[in-house]
């Protein structure tokens, strides 16, 4: 009896999985076929150019074949290559992974609020995949902390929704708050970093801040206080962000190296042993990331911040007749 019961469970299991499979062929079909195009797209960019001779061709293909399995493991080690810093690469590879997902499911995901260098390196690498489309907004056109939404071209046809502004309103004109009051407040109500977009700072008025949708009603009954300064918090549509381009001034000087120790600065017009100290407090940033090495060296784009002194951008490099570099400098007001 024990024995017929069995063999008619397994039956029935058997005959269920049987007809899901039937009823459910098409979603199957179709991630099969999503999930071989993503694997075609990795290998077209993990193939190498083989060599005129077959032993070295034979050892090149084997090596490519090598790449490939490891990329369709999930290990994206090989398009990582090129991103230097550790951090930077363990959130680009996670959203490299977001976006694998996106694409076999045929679905659109978003990322948190990216800082520059991480929003950078992951448009960079997720440029090279062919069956993913990519879109970074960060709620008006000059905002340096994004959103990535990742997902199939054919899903991902316009710009989501994925971005709230609020407006922090008070009387500043007593009582002035930096840029690091508001970050220190809003984060005092309990909510990541991540979750914070762009802060803009009104004056006396108070501040714009773009955050992600699901915390509006939160910040808008919690945030209460800015400093000492009594606040209230309101939706505005992005639209209305009132900004400005930043106010830049540029300037030429001539330096012996590109170092960071050298341009710097010149560009902040500090002496050259309070840089370094600076650098050794962790103080100065190339691009967002604390450098740790006074004779870093920098290029044309670079971006460098010194706590205290602002923002500073390196434009055209040239060399002079003396062997010496022309390099222009920009630095933010």
């Amino acid at each position: 009896m024990a024995a017929a019961t069995s063999f008619g469970t397994v039956w029935c299991l058997r005959k269920a999985a049987q007809a899901f499979t039937v009823s459910h062929s098409h979603i199957l079909r179709r991630n099969a076929i999503a999930n071989l195009s993503f694997q075609r797209n990795l290998c077209s960019h993990l193939l190498c150019v083989p060599s005129s001779s077959s032993s070295s061709s034979s050892s090149s293909s084997a090596s490519c074949v090598s790449q490939t399995v490891q990329a369709l493991k999930g290990d994206f080690d090989v398009l990582l290559k090129g991103v230097g810093e550790r951090s930077v690469t363990k959130e680009v590879k996670h959203i490299l992974e977001m976006a694998r997902r996106a694409s076999l499911k045929r679905d659109v995901l978003h990322t948190d609020f990216l800082t520059p260098p991480v929003l950078k390196e992951s448009m960079q690498v997720l440029e090279k995949l062919a069956d993913v489309k990519a879109i970074a907004q960060g709620g008006y056109p000059q905002a340096e902390r994004c959103r990535v939404s990742v997902g199939h071209p054919e899903e991902l046809t316009s710009d989501p929704d994925i971005i709230s502004a609020l407006s922090i309103t008070g009387n500043f004109q007593f009582e002035p708050c930096s840029h690091g009051d508001f970050l220190g407040s809003i984060l005092g109500t309990g909510i990541a970093r991540e979750k914070l977009g762009d802060i803009i700072l009104q004056g006396e008025q108070g501040a714009q801040i773009l955050v992600v949708p699901e915390l509006d009603e939160f910040l808008m009954s919690t945030l209460v206080k800015v400093g000492k300064v009594p606040v209230t918090c309101s939706k505005i549509p992005l639209i209305s962000l009132d900004y400005e381009p930043p106010r830049t001034k540029s300037f030429k000087t001539i330096e012996a190296s590109l170092r960071v120790d050298a341009l710097a600065s010149a560009g902040f017009k500090i002496s050259r042993s309070k840089l370094v100290d600076m650098i050794s407090n962790g103080d100065v940033r190339i691009n967002w990331i604390p450098v740790t090495t006074k004779g870093t060296t920098l290029k044309s784009g670079d971006i460098v911040s010194v706590s205290g002194k602002g923002r500073l951008k390196i434009g055209e490099i040239n060399s002079t007749k003396k062997g010496k570099f022309a390099v222009e400098l920009i630095r933010y007001l």
